[in-house]
């Protein structure tokens, strides 16, 4: 089984860029504490390190 990583939005993007609430929809954060779970790839990385101020990010 591929490794994973559980994504929690924290803080609310308002006041962010376009792009970056562009990104935080595409992860599929769209509440606050709502938790994503995600196959930790190249793709998902970069994701969030373009939000990485807004999550918390956990390995499962």
């Amino acid at each position: 089984m591929a490794k994973q990583v559980m994504i929690t939005l924290v803080k609310s993007p308002i006041g962010s860029s376009k792009s970056q609430k562009d990104t935080l929809k595409a992860l599929g954060c769209t509440k606050i504490r709502k938790c994503v779970t995600k196959e930790d790839n190249v793709m998902i990385q970069g994701m969030i390190k373009k939000v990485a101020h807004l999550v918390e990010v956990k390995d499962i």
